[in-house]
This record gives C-alpha cells, sequence and structure tokens, in this order.
C-alpha cells in the first residue's frame, strides 16, 4: 500500500502501445515511469489489462495506484483538425495551434528540424490529436504518418519509394492543386504544366506566388515584376524547387498520370467557376475576349497573359524543368518516373 501511495508525475496525455502486459510494463518503464513486477501483478491480478493507444490521465501528478488505475480506464479526448489541401504548412500550424492551444513558433521550429522540403510534408488530410499533445510530438505524428502513406502510395503505383523523386512529383501537384478549379480539372492542369515545360515554356502561373506565409496573398503585376525567387514562374523557367502548399491524394495522382492533351494555356471562367483550356495562344486569346464579354466586367487575369509584360526570363540559376514524353503521345507512368527532373 505504501509503495501504491508514492507519487508519479507524468505528462497528461501518454502513449500506450499494443501488446502484453509485460512489453506496456517495459515500454512505460523505458518511458521514465520506473515501473516494476509489483506493478505488473497490480495490473494483472487487481486492475486488469492496461488500454492501448493516447490516453487522458486528466492530471499529471498523481499517486502510484491512481496511475495504475487510470492504466487501465482511461481514453484520450481527441480533436480533429484538418490540413484543407492547397493550405500551406504556414496556414495549417496558426489554425491548429489556435485550436489545439498550442505555440506557432514551437510548431514551426519542430517542422523545421523534421521538413524534407520546405512544403508538401504533411498531406491534407483530417488528423484526430489527442488534446495535450506536444507541439514535437505532434509534428513527428504528422510528418512520420505523411510519409508511411507516401511510401505506401509510391510503391503501389512505381514498386518503389524515391524519395526525391516524389517530392518533385509533390511540387507538380501542389502547382495542380493551386491552379485547378476541381478534381476533375486536376490530370489537365497537369498536362498543361507538363506541355510547357517540355516545350521549354515558362510555367506563368500565378499559384507558384502562394507559397508559405503568403498563400492568400493577391497576386499583381507588381509582385510578379519585383519578386526574385524561384517561386516566380514568371521570371524562371522550370518548377519551384519545394511543393508550394500541401495536396490531396487526387492532386497527386493527376500529376503521376496526367491526361494526354495538347493544352498550353487555360483562363478562368468567373461565371462557371472552372477553366476553359487551349492549344494555341490565339484560342486563347479568342478564349479571354469571350469570358470579357461573358462576364461584362473588369477582365481577368490568365496562364501565360499577364496584364502588363512579363519580366525576362533567367536562363541562369533557373529550376531546371521536369521533361516528360511528348504530349501527344500516351505517359508511360514508369518512364514519367524515370525521366523527371
Amino acid at each position: 500500500m505504501f509503495y501504491l501511495s508514492m507519487q508519479v508525475y507524468s505528462s497528461r496525455v501518454i502513449f500506450i502501445p499494443q501488446g502484453s502486459t509485460n512489453s506496456i510494463i517495459s515500454y512505460l518503464s523505458k518511458s521514465g515511469y520506473e515501473l516494476n513486477v509489483v506493478d505488473n501483478i497490480s495490473l494483472r491480478f487487481f486492475l486488469g489489462y492496461p488500454q492501448s493507444g493516447w490516453i487522458d490521465l486528466e492530471k499529471t501528478k498523481m499517486t502510484k495506484g491512481d496511475f495504475l488505475y487510470k492504466l487501465t480506464t482511461s481514453k484520450a479526448a481527441m480533436r480533429t483538425v484538418t490540413l484543407i489541401p492547397g493550405d500551406t504548412y504556414y496556414e495549417f500550424f496558426q489554425n491548429i495551434a489556435n485550436e489545439l492551444g498550442l505555440s506557432f513558433d514551437i510548431l514551426l521550429e519542430a517542422y523545421n528540424e523534421l521538413k524534407y522540403q520546405d512544403d508538401g510534408n504533411i498531406i491534407a488530410d483530417s488528423y484526430n490529436i489527442p488534446i495535450g499533445m506536444d507541439e514535437q510530438f505532434l509534428m513527428y505524428y504528422l510528418i512520420s504518418h505523411t510519409q508511411k502513406r507516401y511510401s505506401e502510395m509510391s510503391h503501389k503505383i512505381f514498386g518503389e519509394y524515391n524519395k526525391l523523386n516524389w517530392y518533385r512529383y509533390l511540387t507538380v501537384a501542389s502547382i495542380v492543386q493551386k491552379e485547378a478549379a476541381n478534381d476533375q480539372e486536376m490530370p489537365i492542369v497537369a498536362s498543361v504544366v507538363y506541355n510547357r515545360l517540355s516545350r521549354g515554356m515558362p510555367l506563368q502561373m500565378d499559384g507558384t506566388l502562394k507559397y508559405g506565409q503568403h498563400s492568400k496573398r493577391t497576386i499583381t503585376p507588381a509582385i510578379i515584376r519585383e519578386e526574385d525567387t524561384p517561386y516566380n514562374t514568371y521570371k524562371y523557367k522550370g518548377v519551384p524547387p519545394s511543393p508550394i502548399c500541401n495536396v490531396s491524394v487526387g492532386a497527386i495522382i493527376a500529376a503521376i498520370k496526367p491526361k494526354n492533351t495538347d493544352f498550353l494555356y487555360f483562363v478562368r471562367d468567373k461565371t462557371t467557376r472552372t477553366h476553359i483550356f487551349s492549344k494555341t495562344y490565339n484560342e486563347h486569346l479568342a478564349n479571354i475576349n469571350y469570358t470579357r464579354v461573358k462576364e461584362s466586367s473588369t477582365p481577368i487575369r490568365s496562364v501565360a497573359t499577364p496584364t502588363k509584360p512579363i519580366p525576362k526570363i533567367h536562363e541562369k540559376n533557373q529550376i531546371e524543368p521536369s521533361v516528360l514524353s511528348e504530349p501527344t503521345k500516351p505517359i508511360d507512368i514508369k518512364s514519367l518516373f524515370e525521366n523527371i527532373r
């Protein structure tokens, strides 16, 4: 009884792995709880089998007996947080910091320690997060979960997981995520990206400038002229150096298997909120005029037709484009994976 009345200090939320009582006692001992054979006997013969998963102990200071009892009865209170496709890591951290009462700065610091590239390291999804999980563990969970998903998807498609090449697909997928009006457009937008890259054309897409903390900004001619970063695809050929946002599975699939088209341009129809695609610049101009008449409003911005002359394209230090097969030929996924640069 004296032993069971000893004080135990713990984080409020802890993780209990699945397994036998012996393995759980061993895990907790290695985690700093200093459990022994008395605790094992108490659980086996008096209290019952420990819960598995994240559990909420409801307090951080308790007796040893209370701690063991809570191992068998507690379940963690969960909160669901959602990473919306197209949101950047910066937006997501702001949201979960507010929802879960966490520190944005510590989340960002933990992310920078674990990230592979600037963005795209957390797949867009809904996550059940135990209340009380700290910033470092949360970030480890989100990124490790995503890497597992990426590995599973890549093995199903390619039979392997080449992380560098996978993230190059994610970069294209993030552009598709920003530009496409809906899931049905994604493979078509992806084809425009690849068709322009294969011809050595700059992408000239506003979405690539909406990265990191700039995700919600309105892209203006001044930004296009003045921003000298590789995310400015009006100034630099090729794709940005990393994904510009977190993406959905649909965007990833579109980037890996784009629709086979000859489209090089698209313009947004504000009345339908979808895009009109075209193969030639003259067709594109006609589509722009059509949307202007249809909307009877201010002319809209579109791919490759800014309202003012675009800056000179940089040839030095340019981002290497993804080179694919000719757009008029069927695209083989294996060769696509091997040839993307």
